[in-house]
């Protein structure tokens, strides 16, 4: 047998251009293709019935954002803007508070209160200068909490009355242009009073009067200073709780005067001395 003739060999379902079309073999012809004529035709579609909206560009309508509104967003970045100047109060009282209950914390730890104590209120009357009595208070709130959290409750009301009263009445007084006599005056006041709640605390917590030590132990220097002189008496009670509230409003009196001299020096040179009440000496020393 001839391989050549069985390779070459045509399959006799292929057209020949000399024979007649055969139909297809049966493996080719499936059900599947044959059209169903059960099934109806599809719906012819109109689409003049339906109207669709055509957007025109003359009809639209113009950006709202324009030139005068980014202005107006951009105006409450301006220095003498509303909000600028309350996020910058807010800035400054806390970080003068920042700075007082640090600064108080440090010298606690370190026992150098007795050299910085004088510091301790000029954040206040900063603050109180600047931007009102109510900004003032802020920040004495805010430093007392602050060492409250740091230091306790004992820290913190002594800073409270003995520092936080201070510098807030001062500032107060500064600020609404008080005079130089009716600040001292009333500042000695509120030192003393916070003094004398700073001793009553302490009292309470190490659970002795020392109040009445104070007052005995002074009644006893006095009696020998009188027995040293030759004077055979001993002084009431009375007269010793008038001694002692003299020397602690002395005692007072020279601490707010001189914190006065020193923060009117330093306002000085910060630039506020326009919005100062001094005296005239120290205006001319100056």
């Amino acid at each position: 047998m001839n391989l050549l003739k069985i390779h070459n060999r045509q399959p006799s379902y292929f057209l020949n251009s000399h024979t007649a079309p055969l139909s297809p073999p049966r493996f080719l012809s499936l059900p599947c293709f044959r059209p169903t004529p059960s099934l109806p035709p599809f719906p012819s579609l109109s689409l003049h019935k339906y109207k669709f909206p055509i957007s025109r560009v003359s009809g639209t309508k113009p950006s709202r954002w324009t030139n005068e509104e980014k202005e107006e967003e951009f105006e409450d970045l301006a220095p003498n803007s509303v909000v600028y100047q309350k996020t910058l109060r807010l800035v400054e009282c806390s970080m003068f508070a920042a700075v007082a209950g640090l600064a108080y914390f440090l010298s606690n730890s370190l026992a150098i209160e007795n050299y910085f104590g004088c510091f301790f209120s000029l954040p206040i009357v900063l603050s109180s200068m600047r931007w009102g009595v109510a900004a003032g208070r802020k920040t004495m709130v805010a430093t007392t909490m602050l060492l409250f959290v740091l230091s306790g409750p004992v820290k913190a009301s002594t800073y409270l009355l003995l520092h936080g009263l201070v510098g807030l009445t001062m500032g107060s007084l500064w600020r609404l242009g008080a005079n130089w006599g009716l600040s001292i005056c009333l500042c000695t006041f509120v030192r003393a009073m916070g003094a004398m709640g700073y001793v009553l605390i302490s009292s309470f917590l190490i659970r002795e009067n020392i109040l009445a030590l104070i007052t005995l132990n002074v009644h006893a220097s006095i009696t020998y200073m009188f027995t040293a002189i030759g004077v055979n008496t001993i002084p009431s009670m009375d007269l010793i709780y008038a001694l002692f509230g003299t020397l602690l409003l002395l005692n007072s009196g020279f601490f707010v005067f001189l914190l006065h001299i020193l923060y009117a020096v330093f306002l000085s040179r910060l630039g506020m001395k326009a919005s100062l009440t001094m005296p005239r000496w120290l205006e001319k020393a100056i």
